[in-house]
């Protein structure tokens, strides 16, 4: 049974085994014995090819630039859990933004010989995609992220008749294809107007040094509307055409990833892949599974304490409905934890009722205060079915670059989001492994200092 222990630094290599650091190109493409590696990187750091100036401004501002794609993220996952007829539509801010589906960049290698790709890991997307050469209306700078499939020799096209072309949403063939079958393809729309158009193709895929034959994605092919974002999608979810679908037989549906904090600059995580290197100690709660959309990893969540003092708040904002889709979920592409309106409310006065005042706004977040005062700042702990997950404090204040600032670093959700979705975000996950054993329908969490 295969298991990969995919290690990333925020500027350097995710390497098939536990390596300590050492000096040297932290942004290079191999590992120092010579030997395939994949790295995963946040999309603003030194190493990532969509980042102008990484280092231009503070851990605040990226943070408050990137939650603000969080409105964007939470009406597309929204528009899933109720099961809209524009469930395929991937929403986008205005043009040259990049896709609101995540904020860590995955180096993969796709062909044969293998091309390097960065990709967005998504825990809560099936789709596998990424720009290919000769796009017509993708963005100029997705050069890095274009795959080319004519320097491949293991590069396949789908046709209509397979049964992967029968798997992944929005996919479409003629009514009475030809002989041979037409190739499959697929249409999906953008928010704003835009759209593109892609095939569904096989390759070789190589994550360290397991190497995946006949990886089914999709090879987009045209764009129009606003720029095509340059990053490819390597989606996470339980949907059949996912990494994790697809890699059944070698990693046994089972993941765990470790992100790193925001902090620092030289961040460092890993991701981990197959059962076997997973943490021994650690808590599990159920994963639960919504019949509107089932490739979103929700969990119980029962309450929330801020400090000594649980939350009084209605059940029904909590408790999980597979019919509607209401409850909890944990992403990793929405930034910071986001609750329906009234249960963010009551923790967010509780917090406040905690800490000395007085208080102000800053982008997403209305609770900010003097940060001499952030000694004070409590606790706030999720209860979860069997496990109670008490967030460090770096997980729930973010201080400003000057240091004179902290803020608790949750929301409500938006106004123009589904209202009964809360979403566990990756600010929130930092510096803890998070386990997903889909088989055994489980989400394991335990501390580990992934800096």
């Amino acid at each position: 049974m295969a298991s990969s222990t995919l290690h990333f630094f925020f500027v350097a290599l995710l390497l098939p085994f536990t390596l300590t650091t050492a000096t040297r190109d932290t942004c290079a493409t191999a590992a120092p014995d010579g030997s395939d590696d994949l790295s995963i990187i946040p999309v603003n750091a030194r190493c990532s090819p969509f980042a102008a100036n990484p280092t231009s401004t503070s851990v605040m501002d990226t943070v408050l630039h990137m939650a603000s794609a969080d409105s964007h993220r939470l009406i597309y996952l929204s528009s899933l859990v109720a099961d809209k007829p524009n469930r395929t539509s991937v929403p986008i801010a205005s043009a040259n933004q990049l896709l609101h589906t995540g904020n860590y960049v995955v180096r993969s290698r796709l062909g044969t010989p293998p091309q390097l790709m960065f990709m967005v890991l998504d825990t809560s997307n099936d789709a596998v995609w990424l720009p290919c050469s000769g796009c017509s209306g993708c963005s100029t700078a997705a050069t890095a992220a274009c795959f080319n499939p004519n320097s491949s020799s293991t590069y396949s096209t789908v046709s209509c008749s397979a049964a992967e072309c029968t798997q992944a949403r929005g996919l479409t063939c003629p009514s009475s294809s030809p002989s041979p079958p037409s190739t499959c393809s697929f249409n999906q729309s953008y928010g704003g107007g835009s759209s593109f158009s892609a095939s569904l193709v096989q390759d070789t895929l190589t994550l360290a040094s397991d190497v995946i034959s006949n990886f089914s994605f999709g090879c987009i092919n045209s764009a129009s509307g606003n720029s095509l974002p340059p990053q490819g999608l390597m989606g996470l979810g339980r949907g059949p055409t996912s990494l994790i679908s697809q890699t059944t037989s070698l990693y046994s549906g089972v993941f765990s990833y470790c992100l790193p904090s925001f902090r620092s600059f030289y961040f460092s995580g890993s991701l981990k892949l197959g059962p076997m290197g997973q943490p021994r100690s650690i808590r599990y709660t159920p994963l639960l599974r919504s019949a509107h959309r089932p490739s979103l990893y929700y969990v119980n969540l029962t309450g929330v304490s801020v400090g000594p003092t649980q939350v009084p708040v209605d059940p029904t904002y909590l408790t999980f409905d597979s019919n509607s889709g209401a409850g909890t979920i944990i992403d990793s592409g929405t930034v910071i934890t986001r609750f329906v309106q009234p249960v963010y409310e009551a923790i967010r006065d509780e917090f406040r009722s905690q800490v000395k005042g007085p208080f102000s706004t800053l982008g997403a977040f209305d609770t900010c205060f003097a940060a001499d005062s952030d000694s004070l700042a409590p606790k706030v702990t999720l209860h979860m079915t069997s496990l109670d997950l008490k967030l460090p404090v770096e997980n729930t204040l973010i201080h400003s670059s000057a240091g004179t600032l902290a803020c608790l670093s949750m929301a409500g959700i938006p106004l123009n989001a589904n209202a009964v979705l809360n979403v566990i975000a990756n600010l929130q996950q930092q510096n803890l492994r998070i386990l997903f054993d889909v088989p055994n329908s489980r989400l394991g969490i335990a501390t580990e200092a992934c800096n």
